[in-house]
């Protein structure tokens, strides 16, 4: 039974690389080889600061959180990955150095992983994961961007509509005080924009 979701999650893997390049049969295998599964239970780290990244996670099921912790002990999220999303701390990953930030589970999670060795080794056999990720790297930096400029030109209201146009599957999952932290409002004040959304709906 296990084996049998181990080789489903891995074909949705296989199916997502093929969205953005069609995989040969060596292609996939490799896939198959390198990367590998982990269940992680609700609140359980996937990655604490001060430790090094030395995974790249791809969500099969469930939903992951990066955040970062200030000196007065709130909470700034930076990234949720729920299913089909990536999740990693990209620095220290490729650089092999302390994370900043944390990474946990909001969910029972299932993901398939990949260590920095054998992506590097993926690289090397097939250069079409080479250009696969670099796509992927090269979409997570443009909605870093997007999410830096909203920050500093978009209301708060303008920011919750583009959370629910991002990510409008884990809408309805999160906490409302996980989307504020995310947005950097109260929960109170996302609770309110909930309403009016709602009553506007109506």
């Amino acid at each position: 039974m296990i084996e049998d979701q181990e080789i489903a999650s891995k074909a949705s893997l296989i199916a997502y690389f093929e969205n953005i390049i069609p995989l040969n049969q060596k292609e996939k295998a490799l896939v198959l080889e390198k990367f590998q599964s982990r269940h992680y239970r609700k609140k359980q780290y996937v990655l604490q600061e001060g430790d090094i990244s030395t995974h790249m996670y791809f969500v099969v099921h469930g939903c992951l959180r990066m955040y970062k912790v200030d000196n007065k002990g709130g909470i700034h999220i930076i990234h949720f990955a729920a299913e089909n999303w990536w999740m990693s701390n990209i620095g220290s990953f490729y650089s092999a150095m302390p994370s900043e930030m944390n990474i946990d589970a909001l969910e029972n999670t299932l993901v398939l992983h990949i260590s920095y060795n054998d992506l590097t080794t993926l690289y090397v056999q097939s250069p079409k994961f080479n250009r696969i990720f670099r796509v992927l790297i090269e979409n997570s930096y443009v909605s870093l961007q997007k999410r830096l400029l909203q920050n500093i030109s978009s209301t708060a209201e303008d920011r919750y509509n583009s959370f629910l146009e991002t990510y409008s599957h884990l809408a309805n999952r999160l906490p409302q005080n996980q989307i504020a932290a995310f947005l950097g409002i109260t929960p109170e004040f996302v609770s309110r924009l909930r309403h009016r959304l709602n009553k506007s709906n109506t």
